[in-house]
């Protein structure tokens, strides 16, 4: 096994449909600058309510990926 060393930064992912796809429209996004993307953390999940009904969804996460 390789040694590796690691960058961790934080990011936040939004979706109107749940906690998944706020997670996968983060990395998404992430993956389109950055390279080497190897885990990803929850840290936090919050949503937004309209007229009693679950409106929106915003995910923290912790996004490590592997420095060259």
């Amino acid at each position: 096994m390789s040694d590796h060393t690691y960058k961790l930064i934080e990011l936040t992912g939004s979706s109107p449909e749940g906690i998944q796809p706020a997670i996968e429209n983060a990395i998404a996004k992430a993956s389109e600058s950055l390279h080497s993307l190897r885990w990803f953390e929850v840290t936090d999940t919050r949503g937004q309510i309209v007229d009693g009904k679950v409106a929106h969804w915003q995910v923290s996460i912790k996004v490590g990926f592997t420095l060259d």
